[in-house]
């Protein structure tokens, strides 16, 4: 198979594995395509490089994101503004702001919304670091106005109440939106009980024991 059509297909093959969320795998395809167009002087070499780097922020190793853009590879065709854009992403993912994300992806646009790959994972990160960061904002609060949040945060009302409601549905936060107040209200969450679920299982294993002496019971009368 001539190198640049296996560099083709491997970069689907890392797609694909990418999308499944097995970004170590996506990264190993990604790795090939990348050795295979840089050997062929193929401009592409940069596109897949960027794809690891992504690999490697979506697998929590952003700190391995500046020694990739640093190597060999990179250094030898100059600075890129798609390998400095991941630089930032990295950055912005290690500090775990979401403020700098939105920052990077408004500067570096070209770079990674118009790339499909990146859009679509850079996508799911951002709503990751928002439910971090709202996560962390609302810890304190027992109660709190939604449109305070959303001002600490400084995202719009609609999109912290939409993430909010989809953190409750997922069960990531224990409490309710009162819609009437405009209120995020949280429970307290209840401390596993060991002793309960022993008796209630039990209960239940004594219930069954009853049934099975009462059916004997009722075949022998």
């Amino acid at each position: 198979c001539p190198p640049l059509l296996q560099a083709q297909i491997d970069t689907q093959a890392g797609t694909l594995h990418a999308e499944e969320k097995d970004y170590k795998t996506a990264y190993s395809y990604f790795y090939e395509a990348m050795e295979a167009f840089h050997s062929q002087d193929d401009p592409r070499f940069v596109k897949s490089l960027k794809h690891m780097l992504l690999c490697k922020i979506m697998t929590n190793a952003s700190d391995e994101v500046t020694g990739l853009i640093d190597s060999k590879y990179a250094l030898k065709n100059g600075s890129s503004k798609e390998l400095e854009a991941m630089r930032a992403i990295a950055v912005a993912y290690k500090e775990r702001s979401l403020a700098k994300l939105i920052d990077t992806q408004e500067m570096y646009t070209e770079e990674l919304k118009e790339d499909p790959v990146t859009k679509f994972h850079l996508d799911s990160l951002y709503n990751t670091l928002l439910e971090q960061n709202l996560s962390r904002l609302i810890e304190p609060f027992s109660q709190v106005q939604i449109a305070h949040v959303a001002d600490l945060i400084k995202l719009p009302v609609e999109t912290v109440e939409t993430t909010l409601s989809q953190m409750i549905l997922d069960k990531k936060f224990n409490g309710i939106l009162d819609q009437g107040s405009g209120a995020l209200i949280a429970y307290e969450d209840l401390p596993d009980n060991a002793t309960l679920e022993t008796g209630l299982e039990t209960i239940d294993h004594m219930s069954k024991v009853v049934d099975s002496l009462y059916v004997r019971a009722a075949r022998l009368s």
